[in-house]
């Protein structure tokens, strides 16, 4: 074993169950192993654990009941307790270590356990090639637990999975590209921009933020580009892509889409400006909020409340205005910036303006709300520090 034992191990528990076609005879080959009577085998096949209360006690033991209590669950609601199975090829080989005369039945039940982590992820890499998408998928999760403890040979077959779209499952690929921080690097740019120029593949989205987060700027136009693009999805996604690059030369076609005709889309072009920042990305939401004077603009309140210190003498200006929406909604930009300027005037609100706002709502429960959002911010940073 290695530095990683654990890990080998309690992925070598959830194989063990995972890989058995009928886990009910693969459990009675597991309690024949530990050497117990056939009566105690049958009892234990029952699913009933009080029957295994005279159940003798010796080293076998807990393995016996941990299969036991799996075959119960099996027999009860026909579910597998993860937590439950992970424990059998541990206590298996734990087991063996006590008790060499059981180490052949055992082994032949189990499998033997992996020599170390690379045999395992050797494994898993083959696997994504499985005519079986239920292991393409457990290979692929298997694989980032993987890189996730630093494994070199996990982050160099999840580099090969990002590389080429073309080749993979395109949810393999898109969960791969969920983590592409854990092994991404320069040598996955020319096959993620080829993947993102590829507009009719279902991953276009997650490949444009992989891009976004390795830095890769020569996306940039294309994910621009896909702003205009017909499937909300997609421009949601070159949205949030645009706004991770903080791209100023987005500015423009970012201002474009919160005019948008899908609301989350208009949510997360607001976000990308307020993540963009700059006097043109405010400008630009301000605007937009200013024409709108809707109650349910709220993502441009919080992209504006974004900009901080800077923004609140205007947002405390805006508390003052005739229309009751844009009252409102800088009740909620202000709550969101947690200023100690804004308490104030959120107090007041709070307290006395009982105009309604075109959806009927209070501008003085607005103004409540963004005080309980500024107690809130305010509370956890006083926690964090």
């Amino acid at each position: 074993m290695t530095d990683h034992r654990d890990a080998v191990l309690r992925l070598w528990g959830r194989q063990l169950y995972e890989r058995q076609n009928e886990p009910l005879a693969w459990a009675e080959a597991v309690l024949k192993a530990t050497g117990r009577p056939p009566t105690a085998v049958t009892a234990a096949m029952s699913g009933r654990l009080e029957a295994l209360t005279d159940s003798p006690s010796d080293r076998a033991q807990l393995l016996f009941r941990t299969v036991a209590k799996l075959v119960a669950n099996l027999r009860g609601d026909g579910l597998y307790d993860a937590d439950v199975g992970t424990r059998i090829g541990p206590l298996a080989l734990w087991l063996c270590e006590l008790e060499p005369p059981l180490t052949g039945p055992l082994g032949y039940a189990l499998g033997h356990p992996p020599d170390g982590p690379t045999s395992l992820v050797t494994v898993h890499a083959i696997e994504l090639s499985s005519g079986n998408r239920a292991i393409r998928l457990r290979a692929i999760d298997a694989l980032l637990e993987w890189a996730e403890l630093g494994h070199p040979q996990a982050r160099a077959a999840l580099s090969e999975v990002a590389s080429d779209h073309r080749t993979q499952d395109v949810t393999v690929w898109t969960k791969a590209l969920n983590r592409i921080t854990l092994f991404g690097d320069a040598s996955l740019e020319p096959g993620l921009l080829r993947a993102l120029a590829d507009t009719g593949h279902r991953g276009v989205r997650w490949s444009a933020l992989a891009c976004a987060e390795l830095g890769f700027h020569r996306a940039v136009p294309l994910c621009t580009a896909l702003l205009e693009h017909p499937d909300p999805m997609l421009r949601e996604g070159a949205c949030e892509a645009l706004g991770i690059f903080e791209e100023h030369a987005a500015i423009p076609a970012l201002t474009a889409r919160l005019d948008d005709e899908t609301t989350w889309v208009r949510s997360r072009a607001a976000m990308a400006l307020g993540q963009i920042g700059g006097a043109q990305a405010l400008a630009a939401l301000w605007q937009a909020m200013m024409e709108h004077r809707n109650p349910q603009a709220g993502h441009l309140a919080s992209a504006i409340a974004a900009f901080g210190p800077p923004v609140v003498d205007d947002l405390i200006a805006l508390t003052t205005d005739p229309d009751p929406d844009l009252r409102a909604l800088a009740c909620r930009a202000l709550g969101s910036t947690a200023d100690d300027r804004a308490l104030p005037a959120l107090e007041h609100l709070a307290a006395h303006d009982l105009a309604r706002t075109t959806l009927g709502g209070l501008v003085a429960t607005a103004a409540k709300q963004g005080l309980r959002t500024a107690h809130r911010i305010r509370d956890a940073r006083t926690t964090s520090t």
